[in-house]
């Protein structure tokens, strides 16, 4: 299956602003590409990479005065298969995780383990094997929590989701992961595109999607919240704690958003 997917996102600022981009997608996927995927920034500044400590593609560059716009279009291959789902099976005992791993368990900026951990263990608290208490997890937030962009809020942690009942996908995600982290299961949070690929088309502009992974039988499992089913055509771009560590965007200054279009579905060729 191919899938083509990009973006078109404009800020507009008075001053020249420094800005971390996170628009590529992940490595993991570049094997998938059929078509160069590279930013390209109007007008013409000086961009390079680096990747970060997760192993993210970050762009660094400066908004000029007047503005800019980033864009991307790009076409790449997926296995269309749904989700896979986790084996059956007790989570990674914490004393064998891997180094690498472990961190995932640790509360972060948007997930305060500290303040979830009694009500994990309360809802959670009798179920041994991992995949179904992942499972319970994700089917308890889909159901505790209220989707609607109109519940936006930048600072609303996995907590403050809990509490409200209300939220946007990436307050889904982290409540989930915080939830799992609660119950010695890593839990990670991803960004990427997530079309209309599968299932009814949504009346609503497509945006970039927000889940988590979990780590279960030694590998990384994607749970969705959100939507609580297995989707297809998922394309990462950023891994990492939570939402602090896979921001599209950072501007170090004043910049505005004056447009963002997301483009994913399915194409039948490249031409």
């Amino acid at each position: 299956m191919l899938i083509r997917a990009g973006y078109e996102i404009r800020f507009d600022t008075e001053y020249e602003t420094p800005m971390l981009a996170m628009l590529s997608i992940h490595p993991s996927r570049n094997k998938d590409l059929r078509t160069a995927q590279r930013i390209v920034a109007a007008p013409d500044v000086p961009m390079y990479d680096y990747f970060d400590p997760y192993g993210n593609v970050c762009t660094r560059l400066s908004v000029p005065p007047g503005g800019l716009t980033l864009s991307a279009d790009f076409t790449i291959e997926d296995d269309g298969l749904p989700d896979a789902t986790p084996p059956w099976g007790p989570p990674v005992p914490v004393d064998e995780l891997p180094d690498d791993i472990l961190m995932y368990l640790l509360g972060s900026r948007y997930c305060e383990t500290d303040r979830l951990m009694a009500t994990a263990w309360g809802l959670f608290g009798h179920l041994r094997d991992g995949r179904e208490k992942a499972a319970a997890i994700a089917t308890f937030v889909h159901n505790h929590v209220r989707f609607g962009y109109e519940h936006a809020r930048a600072d609303r942690t996995g907590w403050n989701t809990y509490q409200d009942q209300a939220g946007v996908e990436r307050d889904f995600a982290h409540l989930a992961i915080t939830l799992c982290r609660c119950m010695n299961i890593p839990a990670r949070y991803c960004t990427g595109y997530l079309g209309d690929i599968g299932v009814p088309r949504r009346d609503a502009p497509m945006d970039f999607g927000a889940w988590c992974e979990v780590y279960l039988g030694e590998d990384w499992y994607v749970l969705d919240a959100r939507h609580n089913r297995p989707r297809i055509g998922r394309i990462a771009m950023a891994y990492g704690r939570d939402a602090t560590d896979t921001a599209l965007t950072t501007a170090f200054g004043p910049a505005a958003l004056a447009e963002f279009v997301v483009t994913t579905e399915e194409v039948t060729d490249t031409n």
